[in-house]
């Protein structure tokens, strides 16, 4: 009999796993399960379909068709607990369904930190397409939404509402913008992005409480200095954590996520888990033992799947990469570019001295071995980057080959020669030449750059 492997969530690291697995081999049976939607979607992409920019149908990778085709089964349910003695997964319903091999890919939910109000009427998190309707419904008609916490869900919360036209008043702790995240100066770019996009941003500002209004609903924030502001809606973006709360009379050990080894294995028998649910045991040197990144959640499915057809392999965290976008501002970091630097790390950070637009590049003091890289307003090539810290290339090295690097379309212009004028004026004492690219398009682009 064909061993039956079920997962639990259809986000990116369990239909990873789901579509690996079924690449790798035909007989065995997989079931995807899911209480958020029907089919696998880009959970990244919830923010568009509010801003108008895609409907939901858009957001999914592949045709309704297609689980079929690939025989992956699919069932709409909520779980309410796994029985790992008698190897079933046990729904809100009361039905059941058996596994032999289980994969718990439940990704994150919203946190709350017991704020008075935090459970009215108005006020939501917002991570799931549930959310996503939530908050269609509780933004119409309102004249203000308040956003609480600086990070990437916050800022895109922000940017949502905008598109709108509905005023945002956001309230970030930090006294700069995921300052203990960000550099300095990355982190007072994205202040002035924000701003220039018509978003009240308060920093150093933290909520207290929220009230309700005749109606019952959320009306007003205070903050802890004694403001308060009107508003119709709130949203809480202070951070995610792994969606495990239904593991809480589970034998799976968990703590802030669900324990694994470095095959993803969790202390019970065919019991793995993948994505941002998962906590290592054993993190790699500076990275977390909790990753809620989309790349890791792939990376984690990759993995499993082999695993799961006869091949163990362990999960290697790799290098650190992660994209976004502010507003018009796009982000990329590879390696490691943190808010302060460590002992015997440098850096070199070029910005433009009118537009939104920043390279930096960590390298070690001792020998100039590049360790990361960290791109606002300009385009970085993934493998070019990445192939350069595998290859722990020197900050010469990387800096004559530095328009190989440059993903921006044709025609846009390029900095890459201010960043080597950069370090010329650093060390003249042996100053680098930008090597011009080969061929038309980098003879074109040479010619623009000159």
């Amino acid at each position: 009999m064909a061993q039956h492997v079920v997962i639990l969530g259809n986000g990116i690291a369990g239909i990873t796993a789901a579509r690996h697995i079924r690449k790798r081999c035909a007989e065995t049976r997989i079931t995807v399960v899911s209480g958020e939607t029907d089919h696998f979607f880009s959970r990244t992409a919830l923010m568009y379909i509010y801003m108008g920019h895609m409907k939901y149908e858009h957001t999914k990778p592949y045709e309704d068709s297609f689980w079929a085709k690939n025989r992956i089964e699919l069932r709409r349910g909520w779980v309410a607990k796994v029985d790992t003695a008698g190897k079933a997964l046990v729904f809100d319903d009361g039905s059941t369904l058996a596994y032999d091999s289980l994969v718990l890919a439940t990704g994150s939910a919203s946190n709350k930190f017991g704020w008075p109000g935090q459970d009215l009427p108005g006020v939501q998190g917002l991570y799931s397409y549930q959310d996503l309707e939530s908050m269609e419904a509780n933004t119409k008609g309102i004249q203000r939404g308040v956003v609480i916490g600086g990070g990437l869900i916050g800022i895109e919360t922000a940017e949502m509402l905008h598109s709108r036209d509905i005023p945002v008043t956001f309230l970030v702790r930090e006294p700069s913008w995921m300052s203990n995240v960000f550099p300095a100066e990355e982190s007072e770019l994205i202040n002035r992005e924000i701003r220039q996009n018509g978003i009240d941003l308060r920093l150093g500002a933290e909520l207290d409480r929220i009230e309700a209004g005749p109606d019952g609903r959320a009306a007003a924030v205070v903050t802890k200095d004694g403001e308060t502001i009107p508003c119709g809606f709130v949203a809480l973006t202070v951070g995610v954590h792994p969606n495990i709360g239904f593991l809480k009379e589970s034998e799976i050990e968990t703590d802030r996520g669900i324990l694994v080894d470095d095959h993803l294995r969790t202390n019970i028998p065919d019991v793995y888990a993948a994505g941002d649910c998962v906590q290592l045991r054993q993190a790699a040197p500076g990275r977390r033992p909790v990753e809620a990144v989309w790349y890791t959640g792939r990376a984690m499915g990759q993995t499993l799947a082999r695993t799961l057809t006869g091949e163990p392999t362990p999960y290697l965290q790799g290098r650190w990469f992660n994209s976004a976008k502010f507003f018009d501002l796009e982000w990329q970091i590879y390696g490691e570019a943190p808010a302060t630097l460590p002992d015997g790390v440098a850096t070199l950070c070029w910005q433009h001295a009118e537009k939104p637009l920043l390279i930096r590049i960590n390298y070690r003091e001792s020998d100039q071995v590049v360790t990361g890289f960290q791109v606002m307003g300009v385009r970085y090539r993934h493998d070019a980057c990445h192939r350069w810290l595998e290859d722990g290339r020197t900050l010469r090295y990387v800096l004559e080959n530095l328009g190989a690097a440059n993903f921006d379309p044709e025609f846009y212009r390029e900095y890459e020669s201010e960043v080597v004028a950069l370090y010329n004026s650093k060390f003249p004492e042996a100053p680098v030449q930008l090597k011009r690219r080969r061929g038309l398009t980098g003879w074109i682009r040479s010619l623009r750059a000159s």
